[in-house]
């Protein structure tokens, strides 16, 4: 009997039938179509075992990132697998059952692969401390961010934003979408002349840099990541604007050198946790002057349980400790917090958007990236974008920009009547 022979049932346990897509075991055998626009690559028996100890999509990641298992072809097509499952066989994700870990085990029998766990990739975090201490946080950011910032300009380009770019038009290209993004979050938030600007979870300088240069602001940001820092604080001195922008190694909680006229954090509050909404939302209040606008630009989730899994893929190798909060929840943290919520913008469709050219480069630049940090780390990478790319096009995952106001009683908001100065056509010189 041939490895895909054996393999048959564990397959439908996962799936409920045969795959939609190929795969291909290690002895040359296959299931699935013949013509397939992916191959789904069992290289090894040591991907059963790890899915004998993790039976879900951890187990999977391993096999992925460890070269157990491959994906030839079009990479969305394999990971839309979910999707394909779903419409056929009405499940809410691919996990083996009882049923189908006994037949894994039964497989896995006559392959003669039981036995113990096979090594955790190194690339799994396993954070220590209390969740969300400053200390954990730091660690989590920089087990994220503090990989190589050479491949991060590999796979974001020269504007080096890690964030959903703004696409005023079907055919504008990433680098200009970004520029759009924070002229649209520049206008919300108001900004003139000399104003002076806290951004929080500033990356690699991308937003200050922008507003500095077309607004003439002061600006203040934060990272925990120590080479965000270092490269934020190079790129500052190579644009000649030292005198009006700083860049800190901080955490937000001991930012104290209020007050500001406008605040950003784009991107960052996925890191904050629903326990600390309360703690992060007032600390910005405390910092904003009275008129103050703050934008909330963060990833979020449908309505509903949260989804946090400790055992999915995301919280072990790529954002640990990382919450998506409910746009509702959002708001009203933001009111018990006692800001006004003025404006609430999706960008769904946009960060999937994002993502693929995000894919599109790291697969460019695919030797390059493996060079610098290694090829789990670039498989890694590519599996998170390309994957959330497919659940923000699916609605399973979306991003919106709150904007808020430190509106005093009995004083005048500052905002405008209407939405018509924030429209940003194509990315040009406010």
């Amino acid at each position: 009997m041939t490895v895909a022979e054996t393999l048959r049932p564990v397959i439908r346990a996962f799936l409920g039938a045969d795959p939609p897509l190929q795969m291909r075991c290690w002895d040359g055998s296959t299931l699935g179509p013949d013509q397939s626009p992916a191959t789904l690559v069992v290289h090894s028996p040591t991907a059963l075992r790890r899915l004998l100890w993790a039976p879900n999509e951890l187990g999977l990641g391993r096999a992925y990132v460890a070269g157990d298992l491959d994906i030839e072809g079009d990479v969305y097509a394999a990971l839309n697998l979910r999707d394909v499952v779903a419409a056929q066989d009405h499940r809410a994700q691919i996990a083996l059952g009882l049923g189908g870990w006994t037949d894994a085990v039964k497989a896995a029998r006559r392959l003669g692969v039981l036995g113990p766990p096979p090594p955790v990739p190194p690339e799994e975090a396993r954070l220590k401390g209390r969740r969300h201490s400053k200390e954990r946080d730091a660690a989590a950011v920089a087990h994220h961010y503090d990989i190589s910032n050479d491949f991060y300009r590999l796979v974001l380009g020269p504007t080096l934003t890690y964030s959903c770019a703004y696409f005023t038009t079907p055919d504008t290209g990433l680098d200009e979408a970004q520029a759009s993004k924070y002229e649209l979050i520049c206008r919300k938030l108001g900004l003139r002349p000399g104003m002076r600007l806290l951004d929080v979870g500033c990356g690699w300088g991308g937003m200050l840099l922008h507003a500095a240069r077309e607004y003439d602001v002061r600006g203040v940001g934060v990272t925990l990541s120590t080479r965000q820092a270092e490269l934020a604080a190079k790129r500052v001195a190579e644009a000649g604007l030292t005198d009006r922008i700083e860049i800190r190694k901080q955490d937000y909680r001991d930012v104290t050198d209020g007050p500001y006229d406008a605040i950003s954090s784009i991107g960052m509050f996925e890191h904050v946790g629903l326990a600390k909404l309360g703690e992060y939302f007032s600390r910005l209040h405390s910092l904003l002057r009275s008129g103050g606008r703050l934008l909330n630009h963060g990833i979020s989730r449908p309505w509903g349980p949260s989804s946090f899994d400790r055992h999915s893929f995301i919280e072990r190798y790529v954002f640990p400790d990382g919450e998506l909060h409910e746009v509702g929840t959002v708001v009203s943290a933001l009111q018990a917090a006692t800001f006004e919520v003025r404006d609430l913008h999706s960008l769904r469709e946009h960060y999937a958007r994002t993502l693929r050219h995000w894919v599109t480069n790291l697969q460019a630049n695919w030797d390059e990236a493996v060079r610098v940090v290694g090829e789990a780390r670039a498989r890694i990478w590519l599996l998170y974008m390309a994957g959330s790319a497919i659940n923000f096009d699916a609605g399973r995952t979306s991003i919106h920009q709150v904007l808020a106001v430190k509106a005093e009683p009995g004083e005048s908001s500052g905002m405008p009547l209407t939405r018509d100065e924030w429209t940003v056509p194509a990315f040009a010189n406010a």
